[in-house]
């Protein structure tokens, strides 16, 4: 940090508030990571389905984090800060004091997390509607949105939440509140989970008719009236006191924000590719899917003109990239799944034990093991007689069915390392062929996707890279930075700060490519194949539950 070059750089603050724990990082005007923090949250399950967060909390780690890696920096340096955060529901009274969202009366619970399915009745209703604004969220609303989740308020905690609700904010939103005292929302969140619409805003009609017209009567006060892009400057920048708790100067420029999974396609598919040989060179971003996996996996499309993709969220315009019209599918439990199934693997504790001696991860371990136990196939062969279904927790895209099982076909009675190695790879291989489900609907729609762009946690994991490449037949990229989710929260600050014209311009200069993965085009007919049986396997479960729901 102490060369002339260094000390001439302007840097951004990038602040990532995940499921599990908020990240922050320090990144220079080229999309380097100079200095990274993370600091673990905490998740309530009071019942099955209920996950509860606290927004003090959030916010307290978002303040650390920050202060720890801006430490020893010169401030006068620092030029932006951009916050993204998951899709999550957070509730303040007028005072912007948090209003319990749970039985108990917990307060400081103010937070209802995106992976809550508690208004399952409530989303039922609202698409029982057919309202036309379900259009531009691939024809069903997903439980994960906010509308039923603040219908369930309204019909469960009337007087102890709704009645007294100042505000409702969706979790990036709040964050910009908070840093700077202005309550406006970003046109990725209301668009994205609200039903905003960036032609013609709110529709009237629809919360009256699934019973919030609530919300009409203050013109909107309560879910927001005030809309900004992603990457806009927020108000005057941080307020004295939120500079303070994060360990920055006052006046500092704040961007309005984005989910998270907006921000880490904005940190990779605008990236430069030139010299990779890639089929993307040289045709525009509508040619790239970006593709962030982490507790949950997303898949970003853009286009210029709208596309309708059934079961695809969107088309909702300027989303993530201003201008361009976004599509989004996705997978509601995908770095879940996997550890749910390793962990829940007799064998685990002998993996645990295995791994911790050769000073692996258990993942490493996992793909040493599977790489030994493979003899003179490849890798991927070995669940020729095993096959994952992998809804555990319902399917978001495309077939936008929450009540989806997960299925296991192929058991045998074995119990050890070398089954527990099989299920895992057989998991991620699940995942990979749900991609390419998602994929092929939006080509069949109107997409043109020739390349993948993979960030978030899942990406370090080469096998499941491989398998991605490998199963959807598309190279796919990773970006030079791992933190991809963290680079784009950064290029949101660098945007509001006025030191780049466009999103676009700070995408192409901040983002960058590390490694390209190619697929195995040898493989194809197995994997074909495979694909043929997952498709199967929804088609049975759905088969058998008809007979088990006959009369």
């Amino acid at each position: 940090m102490h060369s002339k070059k260094q000390a001439s750089l302007k840097y951004y603050v990038g602040i990532d508030v995940g499921s599990a724990s908020v990240r922050a990082a320090l990144v220079d005007e080229f999309g380097t990571v100079v200095a990274h923090a993370d600091q673990p949250i905490q998740i309530w399950e009071p019942q099955p389905d209920h996950y509860e967060q606290s927004s003090a909390d959030i916010w307290a780690a978002c303040c650390l984090v920050t202060k720890k890696v801006v430490c020893g920096v010169d401030a006068s340096r620092i030029r932006g800060v951009g916050f993204d955060a998951t899709c999550s529901l957070v509730v303040v009274d007028k005072q912007f004091q948090p209003l319990a969202v749970n039985y108990e009366g917990q307060n400081y619970r103010n937070v209802i997390m995106w992976m809550d399915h508690r208004a399952v009745s409530q989303v039922e209703r609202i698409n029982a509607t057919q309202h036309r604004v379900l259009s531009y969220v691939g024809g069903v609303m997903s439980v994960e949105m906010q509308p039923p989740k603040l219908l369930w308020i309204k019909e469960n905690l009337q007087e102890s939440c709704w009645e007294k609700a100042g505000y409702f904010f969706d979790l990036p939103d709040f964050l910009s509140w908070k840093a700077t005292g202005v309550t406006a929302r970003s046109l990725c969140t209301v668009v994205c989970k609200w039903t905003y619409t960036s032609d013609g805003g709110w529709d009237d009609g629809f919360w009256k008719m699934i019973g919030l017209e609530d919300l009409v009567k203050d013109k909107y006060e309560k879910i927001g009236n005030h809309v900004l892009s992603p990457g806009e400057s927020v108000g005057k920048g941080l307020t004295p006191e939120a500079a303070k708790d994060l360990g920055l100067p006052a006046g500092i420029a704040v961007a309005a924000s984005l989910i998270d999974a907006h921000a880490g396609g904005l940190g990779v598919i605008g990236a430069d590719v030139k010299g990779y040989n890639l089929p993307c060179e040289n045709e525009p971003i509508t040619s790239r899917v970006a593709m962030i996996c982490g507790t949950s996996s997303c898949h970003m499309g853009v286009s210029e003109t709208p596309i309708f993709v059934p079961g695809v969220w969107g088309p909702y315009f300027s989303a993530m990239v201003p201008g361009l019209w976004l599509n989004e599918g996705g997978q509601s439990a995908t770095g879940k799944l996997i550890d749910h199934v390793v962990r829940g693997h007799v064998a685990f504790p002998e993996l645990q034990s295995k791994a911790a001696a050769s000073a692996h991860s258990i993942y490493t371990y996992l793909n040493s093991h599977l790489d030994l136990i493979k003899k003179s196939l490849p890798v991927g062969f070995l669940t020729v007689d095993l096959h994952v279904w992998p809804d555990f927790h319902g399917n978001r895209s495309p077939l936008t069915d929450l009540t989806l099982k997960g299925m296991v076909v192929g058991l045998t009675l074995s119990r050890g390392l070398d089954e527990l190695a099989l299920i895992y790879l057989a998991t991620i291989q699940a995942i990979a062929l749900g991609t390419r489900h998602i994929l092929e609907t939006m080509q069949a729609a109107g997409h043109h996707i020739n390349t993948l762009f993979l960030c978030g946690g899942l990406s370090k994991n080469p096998l499941f890279v491989q398998m991605h490449a490998d199963i959807t037949g598309k190279p796919v990229v990773l970006s030079k930075e791992v933190e991809s989710v963290l680079v784009g929260a950064a290029i949101l600050g660098a945007c509001a700060s006025g030191d780049f014209v466009s999103i676009q311009e700070a995408m192409a200069k901040m983002g960058k490519v590390g490694r390209v993965v190619q697929p195995n085009h040898e493989h194809k007919r197995f994997y074909d194949k495979k694909y043929e049986v997952f498709l199967k396997l929804v088609e049975h479960q759905r088969e058998y539950r008809s007979i088990m729901n006959s009369s």
